[in-house]
C-alpha cells in the first residue's frame, strides 16, 4: 500500500485559488496513476483528475480549464492547482494511487468556498 498525505485545503472566497499538495510515500509515478477526488456531503465520492504514468491527464467536465493536475518526482508530490473556486466546488478533496488491482487513498484535505 502507498502511504498518502494531503494538505493545502483551507477556506477561500469565490473566485479565489489553492493548491492542493499531496504527498507520497516513493516514487511510484512511473507506475500509479494518481489522482485528485473530492466528496461534498450528501454526495458520491467523484474524480476530479487524474495523471497517469505517461504523463496525460483527465478531467472532470466542471473543473476543465480552472484546475489543473501536475506532479514532481523529484518532491515525490502530486499538486491540484485549482483556480476560479466556486462554491460548488466545496468539499472533502482525497489523492489516490490506483493500479488495476490495487487502490490507496489519503485522509483527505477541506475545501470551503465561500464569502
Amino acid at each position: 500500500q502507498v502511504q498518502l498525505v494531503e494538505s493545502g485545503g483551507g477556506l477561500v472566497q469565490p473566485g479565489g485559488s489553492l493548491r492542493l499538495s499531496c504527498l507520497t510515500s516513493g516514487n511510484i509515478f512511473s507506475i500509479y496513476t494518481m489522482g485528485w477526488y473530492r466528496q461534498a456531503p450528501g454526495k458520491q465520492r467523484e474524480l476530479v483528475a487524474d495523471i497517469r504514468s505517461t504523463g496525460s491527464t483527465n478531467y472532470a467536465d466542471s473543473v476543465k480549464g480552472r484546475f489543473f493536475i501536475s506532479r514532481d518526482a523529484a518532491k515525490s508530490t502530486v499538486y491540484l492547482q485549482m483556480n476560479s473556486l466556486k462554491p460548488e466546488d466545496t468539499a472533502v478533496y482525497y489523492c489516490n494511487a490506483r493500479l488495476i488491482k490495487e487502490s490507496s487513498w489519503g485522509q483527505g484535505t477541506q475545501v470551503t468556498v465561500s464569502s
